[in-house]
């Protein structure tokens, strides 16, 4: 094992032009001295913690400077710097109280690749199969939940990778050192593999319950799939970007869900759609007939669905005046286009709708959009996103 001062050596420097920059105008009565490297000569010692310089200008701020320099930091920059000893950590831990813009997000998409996000997939700390390096690559190492914890810098964006021999464990690891140092919960879990164990694992260590789950891969199982729509205890956003196995069928009625996007609706019916309860629903590619929609659309006109925002499916082919049948005596052409925007953030341009209005008052644009899609827009928008 190699010294782990390389690697600090770099992101020491960054924070410290850093301060620099900000000086004038957070800490002008402070000297912050340039960045204090070890000598080259020093001999490759591991500490149990990596430790800092005693020059190092951080810990010389005081406090109220220091809770704003580091409530400016992003969250993977902060990370980094919490392994370079206890005490920066500490002051991590105890002195950030900004609050964070997104949410945590834990993702593990396949066997070799899993992360811990913020936000707009702004990569915080990051797990990768060891197997990816050579043994002869040079390796800096943290100490991570009591062990030692190979790292290197990812060469674009600049965040932390650590290499495990399993990486649902290093996921697991990752996951709460981030949640403990920032004192947060997790809100959305991406899953490829083994769904229903890290799913329920998140929701055993915390508190609150998760807002999003997403299943990626190939091909979910049934008993994944199942446990999704029926049991997994997250109400807000479910997206299936998986396919479901041959002849998979679910004959139960689908549980209150928020935002739901299936990419591969093959399996959803008519009588899926009738027990749906949620504010956006979007179908992928789906074995839906025009007759099945005009069935929806006449479910929504009688109270169904009744807190439905925006419903979007890809079918074969579109006919608007089947969707519509026996219902165009209600219906006002509207030739103009809309912008309209969903709850969940989706957007949508409106063109060539039909404007067709409920008994309550509340009015809804149908229309095609290409030859695949329709489209039920629930008005009045509304840009608030409840995620």
């Amino acid at each position: 094992m190699t010294c782990p001062f390389p690697l600090f050596r770099l992101l020491f420097w960054i924070i410290s032009v850093f301060f620099q920059t900000i000086k004038s105008f957070l800490i002008p009565n402070i000297s912050l001295p340039p960045p204090h490297f070890p000598p080259k000569n020093t001999s490759p010692v591991i500490p149990d913690v990596p430790v800092l310089s005693p020059h190092f200008p951080l810990l010389l701020v005081p406090y109220v400077p220091l809770r704003r320099i580091i409530d400016f930091m992003d969250p993977d920059a902060l990370v980094s710097l919490s392994f370079c000893s206890q005490k920066t950590h500490s002051v991590i831990k105890t002195q950030r109280k900004a609050p964070f813009i997104g949410r945590l997000c834990v993702s593990e998409f396949d066997s070799n690749f899993s992360f811990c996000t913020f936000g707009n997939n702004n990569c915080v700390l990051s797990v990768r199969d060891c197997s990816f390096f050579s043994s002869s690559e040079r390796s800096n190492y943290v100490k991570m939940n009591g062990q030692d914890v190979p790292v290197h810098v990812h060469p674009l964006d600049g965040y932390l990778v650590s290499r495990w021999y399993n990486t649902t464990d290093g996921l697991k690891e990752i996951t709460d050192y981030v949640t403990d140092l920032f004192n947060i919960d997790v809100s959305k879990v991406c899953v490829s593999k083994d769904a229903i164990n890290m799913i329920e694992w998140v929701n055993s260590r915390q508190k609150t319950p998760l807002k999003s789950v997403t299943v990626c891969g190939v091909t979910s199982s049934e008993e994944e799939l199942i446990y999704i729509l029926r049991d997994c205890k997250t109400s807000s956003q479910i997206e299936i970007c998986s396919y479901a196995p041959p002849h998979f069928c679910f004959s139960e009625n689908l549980r209150r869900i928020d935002f739901l996007e299936i990419w591969h609706g093959q399996w959803v019916t008519i009588d899926n759609l009738l027990t749906m309860d949620g504010i956006d629903i979007i179908l992928g590619y789906s074995y839906l007939s025009n007759s099945d929609l005009n069935v929806f659309l006449r479910h929504w006109l009688s109270g169904g669905c009744p807190r439905l925002k925006l419903f979007s499916a890809k079918i074969g082919f579109v006919n608007i005046f089947q969707v519509l049948a026996g219902l165009l005596h209600n219906a006002v052409l509207v030739e103009d286009s809309r912008y309209y925007t969903s709850p969940s953030g989706y957007s949508r341009t409106l063109s060539d709708g039909y404007d067709i209005q409920r008994a309550d008052g509340v009015t809804a644009t149908v229309c095609k959009q290409g030859n695949e899609n329709v489209v039920i827009a629930v008005w009045p928008e509304t840009t608030q996103n409840y995620n």
